[in-house]
């Protein structure tokens, strides 16, 4: 779904904390926000995460 590589660049919009790929999402490791992923894009936008 998302490369690896691509993941290890990105980080959490709102917190700046690392993510992984969880169930089809991601999710940061440290604010424990949970980014939706559309069509093979994450959505890293604040207002589209839940908590």
């Amino acid at each position: 779904m998302i490369d690896e590589k691509l993941l290890a660049l990105l980080a959490c919009p709102a917190c700046q904390g690392d993510v992984q790929l969880k169930d089809g999402k991601i999710v940061c490791t440290r604010c424990r926000r949970v980014y939706p992923i559309v069509d093979g894009i994450p959505v890293l936008l604040v207002d589209s995460a839940q908590q």
